[in-house]
């Protein structure tokens, strides 16, 4: 289908026989890659972080800004950057989205100070929130409804879910042979290398004359910015310092401000209406799951196979390896179910799988062999985050009119960070709680385990939660708008 915004086809398309042409191929090469560097983005420095102390000499309070302030600035304008996508044209704000991570990552590069590199990796953040939502947008203007679309979903499910683990071993094996600038290198170069691609693979559209509606989009960055803050705050210095209470209540104030201007508004950052679609709700609920869960066990899994089993950064990092393999199989077979009537049992399915796996974890023990007690629990988790990620995004789309697929697709980015920041925040709070706050990594794994089944029921929970929710035989309504 074309969208209001893109150039109308002078040729009828060709028939969906469910393979893309060479020209679509590599526009979701494209989209693809957009994707890998906005989600290995918030990877690859975590092996990096001592490299990056030593030379500046600084301590874990300052390194973890390295990493939040990526978060914050990511989650933060995920929305603006969906509703700019949808109003100055997909292409040209991807585009722009790519060109300023390369940018950053080039002052990253050349950074003389952790302070600039803090601000680096916030530029990389707006940059990761421009691109991302105007390339699912693009890519379900690319490719018309069918088994065209539902391949290259798979494709792109494959690249978002391994993206993070892939990042995490080219992280650790950059910084170990090449020092840790050259993980920033490596995105400059992959930026360019998108940009070269953008004019001509992606379909330029139009802009829209519609309102951006700047005071919606301060009010939900600030709230959504400070959301990120206060949980990683929390879980740093606990969650009675002062600076997180006010941040939490000034978090509340900003969203219940940004809610009630968005009822008044003729023309809303984030038409509020979408929610009444069922395929939404589901996809939201599943992203922030599917990410408390899988998010949570890529994070205690190096602190497991560093602290307890002594594994070597690079060796814990090829230890979550297999996650990229068994995501790219089960993408595949879930390309080959995805059917709308599909995406409800596949979402359950995954946080079932998801659940399962992070579960297995809680019999990790001190003296652990990894084949025995890692490994399973990664396949199964692995497996599910592949069943899910296709049809939560499509999910997100179903519904609603082309001209809102690029905020829709903010909503569900900004769930998986929610599901990512706050989620696996919950988590270092249940482990910090249950361990007494013991640094011996051997006395942290009673908190360990309780993380685990803490995210354990709640994939469980919530993929009961997308099975029972009925979705309507007819989805091709669009939502109400507010």
């Amino acid at each position: 289908m074309t969208l209001p915004d893109a150039r109308p086809q002078t040729t009828a398309p060709a028939p969906d026989t469910g393979r893309p042409d060479s020209r679509q191929g590599w526009a979701l090469v494209l989209l693809a890659g957009a994707l890998a560097l906005d989600t290995s983005g918030a990877a690859v420095v975590n092996a990096a972080l001592p490299s990056i102390g030593d030379e500046y000499r600084v301590g874990s309070s300052t390194l973890q800004w390295t990493m939040t302030a990526y978060s914050i600035a990511f989650a933060g304008f995920l929305l603006f950057g969906g509703r700019i996508a949808d109003v100055l044209g997909r292409r040209k704000v991807f585009a722009a989205g790519v060109a300023l991570f390369a940018a950053a990552s080039l002052g990253a590069v050349l950074a003389p100070a952790v302070e600039v590199l803090i601000a680096a990796r916030v530029l990389q953040g707006v940059g990761a929130a421009l691109s991302g939502p105007a390339s699912l947008a693009l890519l379900s203007q690319i490719f018309p409804e069918g088994p065209r679309r539902n391949r290259a979903l798979a494709v792109y499910a494959a690249t978002g879910a391994s993206s993070f683990s892939v990042g995490l071993v080219a992280g650790g094996a950059l910084t170990d042979f090449l020092g840790w600038r050259s993980v920033f290198v490596v995105s400059v170069l992959a930026g360019a290398l998108l940009l070269s691609g953008v004019r001509a693979l992606l379909p330029a559209g139009r802009p829209r004359r519609r309102p951006l509606d700047l005071p919606g989009a301060l009010l939900v960055t600030l709230g959504t910015g400070l959301l990120v803050y206060a949980v990683s705050e929390g879980a740093e210095t606990g969650w009675r310092a002062p600076q997180v209470l006010v941040s939490l209540a000034l978090t509340a104030a900003a969203l219940v401000g940004f809610v009630a201007w968005e009822r008044r508004r003729t023309e809303p950052l984030l038409p509020l209406g979408i929610f009444r679609s069922r395929p939404v709700r589901a996809a939201s609920l599943t992203g922030v799951v599917f990410y408390t869960g899988a998010g949570g066990l890529l994070f205690f899994s190096p602190l497991y196979a560093q602290g307890v089993l002594g594994y070597s950064p690079f060796e814990s990092a090829m230890a979550v390896l297999p996650v990229g393999v068994v995501v790219v199989v089960s993408s595949r077979i879930a390309g080959r179910l995805m059917t709308p009537a599909a995406y409800r049992p596949l979402m359950a399915a995954s946080l079932f799988l998801i659940g399962t796996g992070v579960t297995l974890w809680a019999g990790t023990p001190e003296h652990g062999s990894y084949w025995v007690h890692m490994l399973p629990g990664i396949v199964v988790m692995s497996t599910g985050q592949g069943l899910g990620f296709g049809a939560m995004t499509a999910a997100t789309l179903e519904g609603l009119p082309p001209h809102q697929h690029g905020v829709a697709g903010a909503v569900n980015v900004t769930a998986q960070q929610i599901g990512n920041s706050v989620g696996v925040a919950v988590l270092v709070a249940v482990s910090t709680a249950v361990s007494g706050g013991a640094t011996d990594p051997a006395a942290q794994l009673p908190g360990f385990h309780a993380a685990y089944w803490v995210a354990g029921a709640t994939g469980l929970l919530g993929g009961l939660t997308v099975l029972l929710t009925r979705f309507p035989q007819d989805t091709a309504r669009p939502a109400p708008a507010e």
